[in-house]
Order: structure tokens, then C-alpha cells, then sequence
């Protein structure tokens, strides 16, 4: 068997990238990578078959890496076991953690030797081919708070200097990010947005570094949120507006319907910002 980790990764600020070729099709935007994030176990097996926390689970992202990385093995199945304390689903980019860490294990089990630049692209692919995610994987990849502004290049994002901290966060339920990809109108929208948030960012990026920095990158996550219509649910909303009241800065956890701050707030869930890229476990 073989082990590897990937962190879970906060998206702040998304915009689509389109392109008929999945290698190019990409977002750019902000994010983070936090503490939590998913342990896979890769081990042969008499069939291929993915499990989360002990129960069977319909994977295709995952299975897509398996496919890619067995295509020229002689190995009849393989089993991926996924653990993670984080929810599926909620907007902490785990199926780009579980593609990664599935990928960067099968890499070692079967001894292919691939770089981990190629095991990336292979695990991008895998989320853009099946509508799960079109960045995670290249903030889990890198690790850090990451800005990323170049068009047509999926693994290329600059680290802000922003300091490993405490964040809070607090999540409502899932928001299905193939729903999201899949509806033209509600992209466009999305997109529309983001080219405000994104020259938001490009104006802080070349700003000198100041404790400042973050909570700037906030109110930009923030005024996306509300702008792409994807802040709609009343729970968030609500969460956002207490936090602020009471002095803090939160936005919108991209996708999913939960709330994110650097203050904590009523039944909170603490994490970290940290520097921790996926990594092969020994």
C-alpha cells in the first residue's frame, strides 16, 4: 500500500475558464489551504472501488486518476480509501484533495515515476472531465493562500504573503458545484463579477504586504459573493451580517453554503490557514 495527503482548500474568489481541452480549462481566483484536508490509502484489489470514512462512495473524479495511472498496469482493481474529517460536498475542495492525494499514492504503489507536476495535471483533468472542481487542485498542489491571475496555465498561482492563522468556519449544507458549471447563465454572471474581483486583487497583490492584506482579500471574497448571486442562502447571509456586526470580516465559502472568517463566531468550527502542499506519506 501507499499514503498521501491533501490539504482542503477555501475558495474565495472563482472565475470560469473555459476551453474545449480539459488541460486548459481552469479557474482563476483566491484561496487557501487549511489544516484538515484528505488521507488516501491506495492498495490492490480484486476491483476498483473508492470508500470515505469506511462507506463505499461513487468517486468518478477519483476513479478517472485510477483509470489514468493503471491504463498500462497489470493490476486487476485497486482500492482508494479516503479518510477526511472535512464534509464532501461543502465547499473544501476535496474532491481536487482526494484526485491529488489518490494520484501522488497510486504514483508511488505502481512506481510509475511520474513528477508531481504530471500527477497534478492528471488530477485537474480528472475534476474538470467530471465537473467537480476547476482550481482546487492547483492551490492543494502549491499550498498556501494563492492568487491566480494567468490565463490558460491550471498550476500557475502566486503565494500571498499571508501568515498561517486561525480561521473559522462554519457550514450549512452542499452546494453541487456540476449545477453551478453546468448552468450558462448563472457562469456568466459568476464571470461578470470576477473580472471585478480579480483587478481587486491585482491592485492588493502589488500593494506593499500589510497586516491589512487579508482582511482586504475578504471584503473582495465578499462583495463577489454577493455580486455573482451565489450568496443566496439566508442562513449565510445572516452568519455574514452578525459577523460583521460584531467588527469581524466573513464571506461565502465558494462552493458551498457556509460562511468563513477570522473571527470566531456562534458555533464555529476552528481551522488554520497553512503552507502544506499534498505530500506522499511514508
Amino acid at each position: 500500500m501507499a499514503r498521501a495527503f491533501a490539504p482542503g482548500n477555501i475558495s474565495c474568489v472563482f472565475k470560469v475558464i473555459p476551453h474545449a481541452d480539459a488541460a486548459r480549462m481552469h479557474s482563476l481566483g483566491m484561496g487557501f489551504t487549511v489544516t484538515e484536508g484528505v488521507e488516501v490509502v491506495v492498495s490492490e484489489h480484486q476491483e476498483t472501488e473508492v470508500l470515505f470514512n469506511g462507506e463505499r462512495i461513487n468517486f468518478p473524479t477519483v476513479c478517472a486518476v485510477v483509470n489514468r495511472l493503471t491504463e498500462n498496469s497489470s493490476v486487476v482493481g485497486i482500492k482508494v480509501d479516503i479518510t477526511s474529517p472535512l464534509p464532501l460536498g461543502c465547499g473544501f475542495g476535496l474532491s481536487g484533495a482526494a484526485s491529488l492525494a489518490t494520484a501522488y499514492a497510486l504514483n508511488e504503489f505502481l512506481s510509475i515515476h511520474k513528477n508531481t507536476e504530471t500527477l497534478a495535471m492528471i488530477a485537474h483533468v480528472a475534476e474538470v472531465e467530471n465537473r467537480t472542481g476547476l482550481g482546487d487542485v492547483c492551490s492543494q498542489y502549491h499550498g498556501g493562500c494563492l492568487v491566480k491571475l494567468k490565463e490558460g496555465s491550471p498550476l500557475t498561482a502566486d503565494r500571498l504573503p499571508i501568515a498561517e492563522q486561525p480561521i473559522y468556519y462554519r457550514y450549512f449544507g452542499p452546494i453541487q458545484t456540476s449545477e453551478v458549471l453546468g448552468n450558462r447563465e448563472q457562469t456568466l454572471r459568476i464571470n461578470r463579477a470576477a473580472d471585478v474581483a480579480l483587478r481587486a486583487l491585482k491592485t492588493l497583490t502589488h500593494a506593499n504586504p500589510s497586516d491589512d492584506l487579508f482582511n482586504a482579500c475578504f471584503t473582495v471574497s465578499k462583495q463577489f459573493s454577493v455580486k455573482s448571486g451565489l450568496l443566496s442562502d439566508a442562513r449565510v447571509i445572516d452568519t455574514i451580517a452578525r459577523i460583521e456586526a460584531d467588527g469581524g470580516v466573513a464571506s461565502m465559502i465558494m462552493l458551498g453554503n457556509g460562511v468563513f472568517s477570522t473571527h470566531p463566531f456562534e458555533n464555529a468550527v476552528e481551522t488554520r490557514l497553512v503552507h502544506n502542499p499534498a505530500r506522499l506519506m511514508l
